[in-house]
């Protein structure tokens, strides 16, 4: 004969034998005693806020979060959420030095991943029929108890990361080098991995079927590569407009102002160029030079191309060599304007003058970059269609011009590698094809390539090549400064072995 009672730690009914168990029971039970044969609730066991905390914190590190068959309430759900996310909020706030706003969008967009992760763990838990009796505290159950527990699992991983991101920012930690960054995506991999065992482990402390389970992990992550490469966004970005309000008298930038006197500047301005530029000399890897600033709705690409233009006549010997295309109200009379047209005018001008087969060109380029890795072009209300990796690399192969140095300052610069590329080229990019540069803004000097590798280093040195790995950890350090919400701009470099040989003899006679 059987008797039945609810377990108060599990909330379960458990067939007992009447006659060799059920006094032991009943004498343990609290509450009244029920008939013979008939089921006797018990209340399920009540688990605080802290024990959830720390359950969660516990089954982070892999541990059995020891809470039972116990179940949270509604209130302990959400609390335990608040609770979570608000401490990784402040922390992100630390990871931005000075003023800060809150971007909602960039913190809201990632909790689509949350919905999905709670799907799929509905999907990889047991059905209720069976998990209706189960003697093992190891096992849990309830979707409930698993969104509960997940908060504290994440902790761990999160907080991890955080304290590195920190410490970055705050320079608790050595000068970035190219070494010390493989270092720091390594461990975020690393943590990352850590982040979806936990997960993937106390989803498997519910025994659901295996196969679900292996699905449900296969999800997470898909879910987090999609999130890293997707939705890099932090919730916290620098106050530019705390910048703003310190000089309240920044006038508005000028417009440009069509007339019959600038067009006919405009077209003075390239027999001028023309009969400025230098022969090439016989004997000399001559630097000619091409800077192209088609963006004319921020004074920074103005600034940022006047510098490398006085750069390379004063350091490589480039005087009266190099051709400055920039759209710029301030400049409509002085400056060829920056159009696909005058492009590929500048290079056949240049073509015609240096030696194509063992003078060098450098082009740098400078503007706004769209995911298209077109470069932005905008000189209203004059119309100027955009540049494209394709349009240059068809200009210079048919101009002929052998030798090139390339540099592209402008997000998703990456883009462009591919397409320039050849064994006599060297192109260099802020960025990757993936993420954005920086300091391109209304408040810039300089975009952050452009001050590293040409302010800083091309001053220092007549290495393009040694410039750049010298330039990157500093763009490196000072974007996590600067709090850079889509993560590192990557900056990239691929360098020909034709070319080796040219920028050798240059540097020779240069100097180092």
């Amino acid at each position: 004969m059987t008797n039945s009672y609810e377990s108060e730690d599990w909330n379960d009914t458990v067939a007992i034998d009447d006659e060799d168990t059920a006094p032991l029971a009943l004498a343990d039970a609290a509450g009244p005693i029920w008939a013979v044969g008939e089921a006797r609730p018990y209340p399920a066991e009540r688990v605080s806020l802290g024990r959830w905390m720390l359950g969660g914190l516990k089954a982070g590190f892999f541990v059995s979060p020891g809470v039972g068959h116990a179940q949270p309430s509604p209130f302990q759900v959400l609390l335990l959420t608040v609770l979570a996310s608000g401490l990784l909020l402040g922390l992100a706030r630390l990871e931005v030095p000075g003023p800060a706003i809150f971007d909602w969008r960039a913190w809201l967009v990632p909790w689509w991943m949350t919905l999905l992760s709670l799907w799929g763990a509905w999907f990889a838990l047991p059905p209720e029929r069976v998990a209706e009796i189960d003697d093992d505290p190891w096992h849990l159950r309830g979707l409930g108890t698993w969104f509960a527990l997940s908060s504290g699992v994440a902790l761990p991983a999160q907080l991890v990361l955080q304290a590195l991101s920190i410490a970055v920012v705050r320079e608790w930690l050595p000068a970035q080098t190219v070494a010390l960054q493989w270092v720091y995506w390594g461990l975020y991999l690393g943590l990352s991995v850590w982040l979806w065992a936990a997960v993937v482990r106390l989803t498997a402390r519910f025994a659901g079927p295996r196969w679900r389970l292996g699905l449900f992990a296969a999800l997470l992550a898909g879910l987090f590569a999609l999130a890293i490469w997707q939705f890099p966004d932090r919730p916290w970005a620098p106050d530019e407009s705390a910048e703003l309000a310190a000089a309240p008298d920044t006038p508005e930038p000028p417009r440009l102002h069509l007339s019959q006197a600038v067009f006919e500047a405009q077209q003075a301005l390239w027999p001028a160029a023309e009969q400025g530029l230098a022969a090439q000399r016989d004997g000399v890897v001559d630097v000619y030079g091409l800077v192209f600033a088609p963006d004319g709705s921020e004074a920074v690409f103005r600034r940022e191309s006047q510098l490398v233009a006085d750069v390379l006549r004063q350091r490589f010997d480039a005087e009266g060599r190099v051709l400055h295309l920039l759209n710029n109200p301030e400049t409509a009379t002085t400056l060829p304007w920056a159009t696909p047209e005058n492009l590929g005018r500048a290079i056949g001008l240049l073509a015609a003058h240096m030696d194509r087969e063992h003078d060098l060109l450098v082009v740098y380029l400078t503007s706004h970059g769209a995911q298209n890795f077109q470069l932005a072009a905008n000189n209203d209300p004059l119309e100027v269609a955009p540049v494209d990796p394709g349009l240059l690399r068809r200009l210079l192969d048919e101009a002929g011009i052998r030798n090139r140095v390339i540099m592209v300052s402008a997000c998703f610069a990456g883009g462009w590698i591919e397409p320039l590329a050849t064994d006599t080229s060297l192109v260099i990019t802020a960025s990757d094809a993936e993420h954005t540069s920086y300091g391109c803004g209304r408040l810039s000097e300089l975009t952050f390539f452009g001050r590293a590798v040409v302010d800083e280093q091309l001053r220092q040195t007549h290495s393009f090549t040694q410039a750049f790995e010298r330039a990157r950890p500093l763009i490196a350090k000072r974007e996590v400064e600067a709090g850079k919400p889509d993560g590192p701009s990557n900056p990239q470099m691929r360098l020909g072995a034709g070319l080796v040989p040219v920028l050798g003899a240059l540097e020779a006679r240069l100097g180092p």
